[in-house]
């Protein structure tokens, strides 16, 4: 079978960029000058019949640009996200006998191009909507995208950008460092193409696939995406694979593609199904959220069933116990797990949990093992009536509908020890060399009671250099940073001293709200600080009941006795950052830490959380492209990634 010009064209782009890979990079020939030189000159013939030149054609070298930041454009029309649903019935429903497309939903970057007189224009990514960030640079480095095309009008659509699975796996077999390996595919191509390096961009290998079409003045399409779909890959673009459906035959293709997957280099998450019948599809409008007009499919969470071996229960410092399921382990989206959460009683009850039932587990997010679903339903976890650090008495206690497990014990150690672990911990008196095993020894020697004994190890010398993992330089290093944490700021003590929901981000909240004043902290009532914005009366109603408990009171005031606090010199034009909420991660090139720069933040009037919310201003991360957590949680939020310049530049230095 004789292929097309335009097929013919990417076999060309792709043999001769091999050889010339070959050549000039591996030292070695896979064909001579003259077999090169021939096909160079048929490419460039059918480049010029068609009207068509690939991003990688040998026969255009695309410069590659740097830019201080991705400029922002607002979008002619918003792109609104598409209903969802996972169940086959619903979309047989959804079709009301209409013929329709159904589509691969790839899992990329969405990218809105326009051409111009046959030339690739500008290129906009989805951002939040409404707004989005012209990566022209970075689309004309995409392997597999026309630079020009035959058709001379304006001509507008939506692709998705993204990084084969081969690829990906191609650049994380050249990172040694397992840590600084990329997670995943997606997340990796959003990086990719918001670089403000076109150079990385292509390096990646970035491919686009044509999903919609949005304008091509003058061209009658006669009413059809189908045809749509036939012209953008007349002109060159490769398109998302498609099917045409029915109610007849709908079921049957979707499971063409279900089986499709499992071996589908290109990332996807599910499938599209658009109404062929352009007027049709239009003419149902839309709802706050989505249009009328199509409607994703997504794959059901991947489970696995298993069975349940044990429920552990965990102690924490404020008393609550938390159940902990112990199964035998499963491979979920491409880590083993053994263990997830079950959070409280009233879970356990209702998924009637009980030792060797058969459970199904999954991905919260692709990220948190969760239990599904307990097939057998046994019910006969019991529920501890002690707890199992103390041996003392649990109780059963009800917060809005939900009951939990406490240990009512005061004294009980996993309390006392979880107590001294936070207050040593880095975000509170940042005590080094004090591990959770090493308060428990001294705990149990009785050399600390409370958190002022800390102070008076010296006491206790000889028999902590007679303690296993002890040497004089060990001991030295441990008293040297006790001592170096007796100056030290109100928040970190705050946050030190446990006050039930007291976290880093309350305790820095509540001393700007009393201007770092420690005794009119102390004496706030209920009614005054649940006024403050983001406390509320749960947070109030904690806080100021340690502060009148006596003994509170007594072991805070001898703590004081050993600590200096450093009060922040504040005044209103310092406070640039007031209102905004950053979170940090990765490593950074102009602050010594992570910490330092959240001090910087703070003392500016901003606020630094360690999650990313649809309430963050940005990300501060140098590796754009990374795949943590928080990147992809970002992503997801179109909240901005920057990098540390691009806060410097854009937040830090910035008028109040």
């Amino acid at each position: 079978m004789q292929l097309s010009k335009t097929d013919r064209i990417r076999e060309l782009t792709q043999l001769l960029n091999e050889a010339s890979r070959a050549y000039y990079a591996e030292d070695r020939e896979i064909m001579s000058n003259y077999e090169y030189d021939k096909l160079y000159d048929e490419l460039v013939t059918l480049e010029r019949e068609t009207g068509m030149v690939l991003a990688n054609s040998p026969s255009v070298r695309v410069g590659y640009e740097s830019v201080d930041e991705l400029p922002k454009e607002r979008h002619e029309a918003p792109m609104l996200s598409l209903g969802k649903t996972k169940s086959r019935e619903e979309l047989l429903e959804w079709l009301q006998g209409k013929p329709a497309i159904l589509s691969w939903k790839l899992d990329g970057l969405t990218i809105v191009l326009t051409y111009r007189e046959g030339k690739l224009a500008k290129a906009v990514t989805r951002g939040n909507g409404e707004i989005g960030e012209v990566v022209t640079n970075n689309a004309r480095t995409f392997q597999n995208l026309p630079l020009r095309i035959s058709y001379p009008g304006e001509l507008v659509l939506r692709g998705e950008a993204v990084i084969r699975y081969s690829d990906f796996e191609k650049i994380n077999r050249e990172i040694p460092d397992t840590e600084e390996k990329y997670k995943n595919p997606r997340n990796l191509c959003s990086g990719s193409v918001r670089q403000l390096n076109s150079e990385i961009t292509a390096r990646r290998k970035v491919q686009l696939f044509a999903f919609a079409l949005v304008k091509a003045e003058g061209v009658d399409f006669q009413n059809s995406r189908e045809r749509q779909f036939a012209f953008l890959r007349e002109q060159g673009f490769p398109v998302v694979e498609y099917r045409r459906v029915t109610e007849e035959n709908l079921l049957e293709e979707i499971s063409y593609f279900e089986h499709k997957i499992e071996g589908y280099d290109i990332p996807s998450d599910g499938l599209v199904l658009t109404y062929d019948d352009i007027a049709y599809g239009e003419g149902l409008g839309r709802t706050a959220k989505f249009p009328r007009h199509s409607i994703a499919f997504k794959w059901a969470d991947e489970l696995r069933e298993t069975s349940l071996r044990e429920i552990e229960w965990s102690a924490s410092r404020t008393g609550l116990i938390n159940p902990v399921a112990i199964f035998d382990p499963v491979e979920l989206e491409g880590t083993t797990v053994s263990r997830a959460s079950v959070h409280n009683i009233s879970i356990l009850r209702g998924l009637k949990l009980g030792i060797g039932d058969r459970i199904t587990v999954y991905k919260a997010n692709m990220i948190i093992p969760q239990i599904a679903e307990n097939l057998t339903r046994s019910d006969s976890v019991p529920i501890p009536e002690v707890c199992p650090v103390c041996g003392q008495p649990t109780q059963i206690r009800q917060v809005n509908e939900v009951q939990s497990l406490y240990c009512v014990n005061e004294k009980c150690p996993a309390k006392r020890i979880k107590s001294f672990t936070l207050f040593a911990s880095r975000d509170a008196l940042n005590m080094d060399g004090l591990s959770e095993a090493t308060l428990e020894k001294f705990i149990d020697r009785g050399f600390i009671r409370e958190y002022a004994d800390l102070y008076h190890l010296e006491a206790h010398r000889e028999e902590i250099l007679q303690m296993e993992g002890f040497g004089e330089r060990s001991y030295q290093n441990l008293i040297e940073s006790i001592d170096r944490s007796r100056h030290t700021t109100l928040p970190r003590l705050l946050y030190g001293l446990g006050i039930a929901n007291i976290g880093v981000a309350n305790a820095k909240m509540l001393c700007r709200y009393f201007d770092y004043d420690l005794e009119r902290l102390k004496t706030a009532d209920i009614e005054t600080l649940s006024a403050i914005e983001g406390v509320g009366e749960v947070i109030a109603a904690a806080f100021a009941a340690y502060m009148r408990e006596e003994d509170n009171l007594a072991r805070l005031e001898r703590l004081l006795g050993e600590i200096d606090l450093e009060v922040p010199q504040m005044d209103a034009d310092s406070q640039t950052l007031a209102g905004l909420t950053f979170v940090v991660t990765g490593s950074l090139n102009h602050y010594g830490s992570r910490s330092e720069l959240k001090e910087e933040i703070e003392r500016r009037g901003g606020k630094v959380t360690g999650s990313v919310t649809g309430k963050t201003t940005c990300l501060i991360n140098n590796d754009s492209a990374s795949t943590s957590a928080k990147n992809r949680k970002a992503r997801e939020l179109q909240v901005p990634v920057v990098t540390e310049e691009e806060f410097l530049r854009e937040y830090l230095h910035r008028e109040p």
